[in-house]
């Protein structure tokens, strides 16, 4: 059911998540599959809803930076990063408080939780009138392009999420940032709408190492985000069966920016694939996307998206 993110809509979401079930609620990001994160059988539903491999952690959504240090330990890195950028799409891993009230699927059994405190009015409305921490994931099957509208999310997931609160599209279109702090240094494990150059600057030093093997956060798998069709990057034009996405002066049959405007690039990127997908065309391709600011996320989703 898609139902108005109104007062009732807001109530009906949170008793659904007081029960253990899951619910689909728009962030300023994309759209989330939320449970209680403390109950182990609400984040059984949300890895039975999506398919999604329970190695694969998720990012823990809360009210503020108070209801976060229940959660982990914050150092005076991580104080300033909350102070600076939530609520907002920036997502913290922290180690994890003992006796935290975290499910341990939650966090796939690593002693670290990714904690984001979201910007969207209704997610936070939900936060506010259920008292939980919500785990929230990407409400697609895993793996799968994420969404940026409720239409995304009803023809993912279908009848097997009871309720889907509309909020209209997503604002920023791609996923959080995700930053591990780490005694000697911190690491980028995910870019996303905040570019690396206001962490640099808040940080004061750059990242000590790239993201490691293993997978300590959302959306490290080498393929995510992905179209059911093939997919081909860096497309001046399009070939035959192709539905080609441009950008800037690459026109195609869609467009992530006529402009060239990065923001406006990410914020159409889910909505442009899934329209390709959708099309009668076999494959699709898509335009070149600068590399940098907002541009460098944009390149990791679509990189991601093209893995086979």
């Amino acid at each position: 059911m898609i139902d108005q993110a109104d007062d009732a809509g807001i109530e009906r979401a949170a008793a659904l998540l007081g029960s253990g079930q899951a619910v689909a609620l728009p962030t300023e990001t994309v759209y989330g599959l939320a449970a209680d994160a403390a109950r182990d059988d609400a984040v059984a539903e949300i890895y039975r809803i999506k398919g999604r491999p329970s190695f694969n952690p998720l990012i823990v959504h809360v009210r503020d930076r108070a209801h976060a240090e229940t959660l982990a330990l914050f150092d005076e890195r991580a104080l300033d990063l909350a102070e600076r950028f939530w609520p907002g799409p920036l997502t913290l891993v922290l180690p994890r408080r003992d006796g935290a009230p975290l499910a341990e699927a939650a966090t796939a059994g690593l002693p670290t939780v990714a904690l984001r405190c979201p910007a969207h009015a209704v997610f936070q409305a939900v936060l506010a009138t259920s008292g939980l921490a919500l785990a929230a994931p990407s409400a697609n099957r895993s793996g799968a392009i994420s969404p940026s509208e409720t239409a995304h999310v009803a023809a993912s997931l279908g009848e097997r999420v009871p309720l889907i609160l509309d909020g209209g599209p997503t604002r920023q279109g791609l996923e959080s940032t995700i930053v591990k702090l780490e005694p000697e240094g911190w690491r980028l494990l995910r870019p996303g709408p905040l570019p690396l150059e206001e962490l640099i600057e808040a940080l004061g030093s750059p990242p000590t190492a790239e993201a490691g093997q293993g997978i300590e956060a959302p959306g490290q798998m080498a393929s995510h985000y992905a179209p059911s069709k093939p997919l081909r990057l860096d497309a001046k034009s399009g070939e035959k069966g192709e539905w080609l996405i441009g950008f800037g002066e690459v026109t195609g049959d869609d467009t992530l920016s006529v402009d060239g405007d990065l923001a406006e690039a990410a914020a159409h990127l889910y909505a442009a694939l899934h329209r390709a997908d959708a099309s009668d065309r076999a494959a699709i391709a898509v335009a070149p996307v600068p590399d940098g600011g907002i541009g460098v996320a944009i390149n990791d989703r679509l990189k991601r998206a093209a893995v086979r």
